[in-house]
């Protein structure tokens, strides 16, 4: 069974583990996330199933690069995951005005570089920099190029907590921005949660809880109704189709004369999707058949 699966992944949860049981519950072994979420971060989680999982690179490649996030903190505590799981390194009484705030948001609105956490997945020196961390070594993070559309501060909450929301790029630490928001105020804070509510064209209106979809395998529900096809992320990719002689030829690695110019195609076969190729020189060639 191949296709994609719009997850509201729950705090707490590993994006690998999140889509092992996605994957199980539908009987396929093999799957992958497009993106990953922390363990203490919730929201849209596009999983493919099966041979879908052959589209995420292109998926990735073409889809708009911008994720939305809604997210808190708290001031007057820092800690060195730059959330609430971490360990506490300073505390203080410095507590900003909504004025200062807002003008922070302004000030990095349209930031174009940003130093990740040290708790993350980025490799340095060959180790993953979080490894790297636990074993208290001193890690230097370098800047990277980030993008930064729109962030809104969306007034304060329960339990001094100050809510956010950013449009961002693939590769922005929201930690790492919470970080810099408190900063830019004269103080320090941590990230108290962070939720995802959309990721490379995918919205979490259509997104759907484990336990819903695990509720409705124990009851003999229809789960593949919430599948969505191999093909559904990939609009902005031209079409060639194929008629079944060809198709079969290609699909065995043949490549195949065609009139289109150069670059990456959507190939189908009587509106059945049969995978990405390429056309170079008037040749239609296999990327990636499904």
């Amino acid at each position: 069974m191949d296709g994609i699966l719009i997850l509201d992944k729950e705090i707490g949860v590993f994006s690998r583990t999140a889509g092992y049981r996605v994957a199980k519950m539908f009987g396929e072994k093999k799957f992958g996330h497009i993106g990953t979420l922390d363990p203490m971060a919730s929201g849209v989680l596009p999983i493919a199933i099966g041979n879908a999982t052959k589209m995420i690179p292109f998926i990735e490649e073409v889809c708009e690069n911008k994720k939305e996030y809604l997210f808190g903190l708290k001031f007057g505590i820092d800690t060195d995951s730059l959330d609430i799981t971490g360990n506490t390194k300073e505390t203080n009484d410095i507590i900003p005005t909504d004025t200062d705030i807002i003008s922070a948001c302004k000030k990095l609105q349209n930031s174009t570089e940003q130093i990740p956490p040290v708790f993350s997945a980025i490799h340095v020196n060959g180790q993953r920099a979080y490894e790297l961390a636990r074993k208290g070594e001193d890690i230097k993070m370098k800047a990277r190029p980030i993008k930064i559309y729109e962030l809104e501060y969306t007034g304060k909450g329960r339990e001094k907590e100050y809510n956010f929301r950013v449009v961002c790029s693939r590769g922005t630490y929201v930690r790492s921005l919470v970080r810099d928001i408190a900063k830019l105020c004269g103080a320090i804070a941590t990230t108290t949660y962070i939720r995802r509510t959309s990721t490379n064209g995918f919205d979490i209106k259509n997104a759907v809880k484990l336990d819903f979809l695990e509720n409705l395998v124990n009851n003999g529900g229809r789960i593949e109704e919430y599948l969505m096809q191999s093909d559904c992320a990939l609009g902005d990719i031209p079409v060639i189709n194929l008629n079944k002689e060809a198709t079969k030829f290609y699909k065995n690695g043949g490549f195949v004369e065609t009139g289109e110019s150069d670059g990456l195609y959507r190939v189908y076969c009587d509106k059945t999707f049969v995978g990405i190729g390429r056309v170079e020189n008037k040749m239609l060639k296999p990327k990636r058949t499904i």
